[in-house]
C-alpha cells in the first residue's frame, strides 16, 4: 500500500507539545489585536487543528496584510518570491507591532 503524504505528515517532532504544555492556550491569545503591518512569527499550535499553515513555515517572519475573517493573511519571503498566507491567530507570536 502507498504511502500517505498528507498535510501533517513526517511532523511527529514539529507538531509535538511538551508534557507540561499540553491542551489549549489559555484565551489570552483571543484579546490580541493583531493590526495590518504588525510582523509576527508563524509557530503553529498543534492542539489548534483549523487554520494551520503549513509545516514549511513554521518558525518564518511575516507582515499581517489583511484581516479574513477570523483569520489574517501574512506574507512570507520564501525562495525569493512573497507567498501568502492565510491563518487563524493562535498560530502566531508577535514580534513587532505597526506605528
Amino acid at each position: 500500500m502507498k504511502r500517505s503524504k498528507g498535510y501533517r505528515s513526517k511532523t511527529r517532532s514539529l507538531l509535538r507539545k511538551k508534557p507540561r504544555e499540553r491542551g489549549l492556550k489559555p484565551l489570552g491569545y483571543l484579546l490580541i489585536d493583531y493590526k495590518i503591518g504588525d510582523r509576527v512569527v508563524i509557530s503553529i499550535d498543534p492542539s489548534t487543528h483549523k487554520g494551520q499553515p503549513h509545516r514549511r513555515y513554521h518558525g518564518k517572519m511575516g507582515t499581517i496584510i489583511e484581516k479574513r475573517g477570523k483569520a489574517y493573511v501574512v506574507a512570507i519571503q520564501n525562495g525569493g518570491k512573497t507567498r501568502k498566507i492565510i491563518a487563524l491567530p493562535e498560530h502566531f507570536k508577535v514580534i513587532q507591532t505597526a506605528r
